[in-house]
């Protein structure tokens, strides 16, 4: 060292190994690490990673079975496929760019394909194991942390040939983590239905589809009202299930490639909202506005591309612009393809085409009644966010590739005392609070033209940029964050209540949760546990010893900007709001938010509990 500057010399060129590599930084790996709250966190993406090989088999025609048990931590996952070949299974679970994906002839159409999705779930797990069976032997290998424990000799075995992969996610990278079952069973069922005949078996529970994107269209609906019945078009290498929705606004997709479920799309998703477009044009003759067309569409494509290239390691958005290396490409293909069959289609049913006819003039009726609405709207949005402040908006919404960042956040408050203690604590970044002025309006069958005319709804639905398109959200995480008492429960229900109405796709695409946080604080003069419950109290008072301080925590505003940063950081505790696959969502509404008080009455005279 020289004048305070370190020395750069040999000593400061450092090489990791695999497993070094991943741990230091998982994000390239997996994304984020998170505790299991959100759909993207890692642990559910290590599942996926192995998953992912196992399809690969069945795709290729080896093995029609796959059983996925959690218990507890630990997770397994048992194919009937070829096997890893046994002289090759420490290789292809530790050694970086190492497996069968990089010959074309033997995985075509792969998901994976860089040789890293299994040596990153050994690197990220405090114990992994691996056990092959083929041709009547087996090996086992087990890792701690990605370092060899233990390596068997190979072993006669009379059990039926395939892969059994086990491993624990390591608590020291993804702290007190555990699995919500219906992220993974939502995941297990597209792969079911992107394979037809596959049965999974999750849990013991049975996870077949015989109808493919049919299928999926079909939970997905969940007995909302179609316009007409689903068009199903199947040519080589694309799938497709779409129709129309009774709602008047907004599109939701579920895109796939390879078996892979694009969340943000990518080129594929683009080609086909492009080719829609294009089709219906041409054959209704008329040049409808596209958002005209697609307002209200629900739509699932799935397509199979070789060596697709995909924008992360994560593969949630397509990147690949050709079908194959030096081959047509993707935008002209999917044209090709939506332009023969969905023509053809409408020409065959024409009680489809006139109902899709009649789905297009009504949003084309109302887009124009809506413009000087919006408009006023937009101006007063304008004139109340100068005045109000109402949004602190953070630095950074998107990624340096311009995709919404993980970890974007908006809290939405109640009262000043609540956002100030948040907007004081925040990390300025990634986190933006939202405050809202009192109980929002009860919005249950009201049309969407009360977004625009209430300033509450107005403003906030500005904040989060979807006036026009949930694509151009700027928040990946929306956070309701108000007090655990009965206003704030009602006002929680109220706000869920809005976006279920008027934008069910946030909730279905994972973004809503709800903020947690403590009830107590209890400490002595040495330490300070925080308590989200009645037995986490009293842990806290049998472990710090005799008359512990206890506070009780009354509302938000009560909690200090200093300890409030403590709860909304990495260690945050987020409840999901949960999208089920047998939700009834109008039925639920009608219930809870509707004007039915005596049967709501009734309802809670009989499941009243009165502590004692």
């Amino acid at each position: 060292m020289s004048d305070g500057i370190l020395a750069y010399d040999e000593d400061s060129i450092k090489s990791l190994d695999w497993k070094d590599h991943i741990r230091l930084r998982p994000g390239m790996y997996i994304g984020k690490l998170g505790d299991g709250s959100s759909r993207d966190d890692g642990i559910y993406v290590l599942i996926k990673e192995v998953i992912d090989n196992s399809i690969d088999e069945y795709v290729m025609g080896f093995g029609k079975k796959i059983e996925v048990t959690i218990k507890e931590r630990t997770v397994n996952i048992r194919d009937y496929g070829r096997g890893i070949p046994l002289g090759k299974v420490i290789d292809c679970v530790s050694k970086i760019n190492t497996g069968a994906k990089y010959d074309s002839a033997v995985f075509k159409k792969s998901v994976g394909l860089n040789g890293v999705g299994t040596k990153a779930v050994n690197a990220l797990s405090g114990w992994f194991k691996v056990q092959s069976i083929r041709d009547g032997k087996t090996k086992i290998v087990e890792y701690e942390q990605g370092i060899l424990t233990r390596e068997d000799t190979e072993q006669p075995s009379e059990d039926q040939r395939g892969t059994l992969i086990s491993f624990r996610p390591d608590a020291a990278l993804f702290g007190n983590y555990h699995y919500i079952f219906e992220y993974i069973e939502k995941m297990l069922w597209n792969y079911a239905y992107l394979n037809k005949g596959l049965s999974i078996w999750f849990n013991g529970q049975r996870l077949i589809s015989q109808n493919g994107l049919r299928d999926l269209l079909e939970s997905n609906i969940n007995g909302s009202g179609t316009l007409y019945p689903i068009i199903y078009l199947e040519e080589q290498d694309f799938e497709l299930a779409m129709t129309h929705s009774e709602k008047n606004y907004g599109e939701e997709y579920y895109s796939f490639v390879n078996g892979q479920n694009t969340t943000q799309g990518g080129t594929h998703l683009a080609a086909f909202r492009e080719a829609v477009v294009k089709t219906v044009r041409e054959f209704y003759k008329k040049d409808f506005d596209p958002g005209d067309i697609r307002a209200g569409m629900i739509a699932a494509i799935s397509i199979k591309v070789t060596e697709p290239v995909f924008e992360s390691q994560t593969k949630t958005k397509l990147g690949s612009s050709h079908m194959e290396p030096g081959g047509q490409s993707i935008r002209n293909y999917i044209n090709d393809v939506i332009k023969r069959n969905l023509d053809n289609f409408l020409h065959i049913h024409q009680d489809v085409a006139e109902a899709m006819l009649r789905k297009i003039l009504q949003s084309e009726r109302e887009r124009k009644e809506m413009a000087g609405i919006k408009k006023m709207a937009r101006e007063s949005a304008k004139k109340a966010s100068l005045h109000n402040k109402k949004l602190r908006d953070c630095r950074v919404h998107y990624n340096s590739t311009h995709e919404l960042r993980l970890d974007s956040t908006l809290f939405i408050t109640e009262g000043d005392s609540a956002s100030g203690s948040i907007t004081k604590s925040r990390d300025v970044n990634t986190q933006a609070v939202f405050s809202l002025k009192g109980k929002p309006l009860n919005s249950f069958g009201l049309t969407k033209k009360i977004v625009y005319e209430n300033e509450e709804f107005n403003l906030l639905q500005t904040a989060l940029n979807i006036e026009d398109d949930i694509e151009n959200l700027r928040y990946n995480n929306i956070v309701i964050a108000t007090d655990a008492d009965v206003d704030g429960m009602h006002i929680r229900l109220l706000l869920l209540t809005f976006f279920l109405q008027f934008f069910p796709d946030l909730i279905k695409g994972g973004h809503m949760y709800i903020l947690q946080t403590p009830l107590f604080r209890v400490r002595n003069r040495k330490e300070t546990r925080y308590c989200y419950s009645e037995e986490e109290r009293i842990q806290a008072i049998n472990d710090l010893g005799p008359k512990p301080e206890i506070t009780r925590f009354k509302g938000l505003g009560e909690i200090s900007p200093d300890e409030f940063k403590h709860f909304i950081g990495p260690n945050m505790r987020l409840d999901p709001v949960i999208y089920q696959r047998d939700s009834s969502t109008k039925e639920l509404l009608e219930f809870y938010m509707g004007k039915n008080t005596p049967d709501r009455q009734g309802f809670i005279i009989e499941n009243l509990r009165i502590e004692e």
